[in-house]
């Protein structure tokens, strides 16, 4: 009996330092991991916000690239026809959409629907500006339909898109 007193008396005081001591290693091991996990998060952070504002900036880029006022500023020719003209605004403005379209791994959801929303709209300006005109018209002919089409539009889509989009960024410097 006073051996087993004694081997409880050595095994009791060991076995609870054994446990303190197994506590205050994996209390330190989880610090440890969380600031790992912290560290990583900033670093993370570091690389992937401004790859984020980068895109961001290209889309907004995209959707001003595209707007009617810059796109027919931008590509106005004096010797195309109306025809001719349609083809080359439809093109520049999938041109620019494929160009920037890696873009919307780096937005929400909503904000990529509405850029592709707005690119649709301008798409249909075009075509319903195009409606009812002689493709052998000077491409002026188009020009005009298309800014008066846009100017009686409301909702602007592009102007909606580019608002969703800045309010994004301001959540992510709140």
């Amino acid at each position: 009996m006073d051996l087993l007193k004694d081997i409880l008396l050595v095994l009791i005081p060991s076995g609870l330092l054994l446990f303190g001591m197994f506590s205050l290693a994996q209390s330190f091991l989880q610090k440890q991991y969380e600031q790992k996990i912290l560290d990583l998060k900033m670093k993370n952070t570091e690389i992937i916000l401004p790859i984020r504002l980068q895109a961001y900036e290209r889309i907004i880029l995209l959707l001003e690239r595209i707007s009617p006022n810059n796109l027919l500023l931008r590509l106005s020719s004096n010797g195309t026809h109306v025809g001719d003209f349609q083809q080359i605004l439809l093109s520049e403005i999938r041109s620019e959409f494929n160009h920037n379209l890696a873009q919307q791994v780096y937005i929400s959801a909503e904000a990529w629907e509405t850029v592709v929303a707005a690119l649709n709209d301008t798409i249909s300006t075009v075509n319903l500006a195009a409606i009812g005109l002689d493709p052998a018209l000077p491409s002026i002919e188009l020009s005009k339909k298309i800014f008066e089409i846009d100017i009686n539009k409301d909702p602007k889509k592009i102007k909606e898109a580019i608002h969703q989009l800045k309010d994004e960024i301001q959540l992510v410097f709140n």
